[in-house]
């Protein structure tokens, strides 16, 4: 398992690179505000259909919940791109003996109130036009990890050109009260209700 590592450097860097490639490459940057605690840890649920994704809620989380970030990612990917620690991905193994200490590490890091711990329920990316967002089981491990004191916050993000030649960029936000025993199916049921909303609001969208 790669764990993530300190350097403020680094951070500083991509941190400002990441801000600057969005702001070149998207015509807009929007989002709805949500209400949160700044006394509980937040794990961001959203769906994952480009590169893209992983830097669009770091740069949300700098401007908006101003937590301190961290993402699971494939080892893989953590191995190929490897500054990625160093803005606070941590890695999974499937099919390893790994597997669960990811999950363990991931629920350990709930239970710090200044953590943001950012998690794409499917597991792979999926086109942004699938129907629904499909839950691995490993999400109901990490959420078990836990001493659940945290805030459930689901993101849908989507984009559309319009009259831009860039596409301009929405993140739907939803703060989830989950009820007392949360399933695996209830936590996906809930998240797909606000994504199939989100779609439908974007959809109504003129310019």
């Amino acid at each position: 398992m790669i764990k993530p590592k300190s350097n403020k450097i680094i951070y500083t860097f991509f941190s400002w690179y990441i801000e600057k490639i969005i702001k070149k490459d998207f015509s807009g940057f929007d989002f709805n505000k949500v209400e949160f605690s700044k006394e509980k840890s937040i794990l961001l649920l959203a769906n994952h259909f480009s590169w893209w994704d992983g830097f669009l809620l770091f740069h949300l989380n700098k401007i908006y919940f101003k937590k301190n970030f961290h993402v699971m990612v494939l080892e893989d990917t953590a191995k190929k791109v490897s500054f990625l620690k160093y803005l606070g991905a941590f890695s999974i193994q499937r099919n390893a003996k790994s597997l669960i200490e990811s999950l363990d590490y991931a629920g350990k890091l709930l239970d710090k109130p200044d953590n943001l711990v950012l998690i794409f329920p499917q597991g792979e990316l999926y086109s942004s036009h699938s129907k629904t967002v499909n839950f691995e089981k490993g999400v109901s491990k990490i959420i078990n990890a836990s001493t659940k004191g945290f805030d459930y916050l689901f993101a849908v993000i989507l984009t559309d050109y319009f009259d831009q030649r860039k596409a301009s960029i929405k993140i739907f936000l939803e703060n989830w009260e989950a009820p007392e025993f949360t399933s695996l199916q209830v936590l996906k049921s809930a998240f797909n209700k606000h994504y199939e909303n989100a779609k439908k609001l974007q959809s109504e969208i003129k310019v």
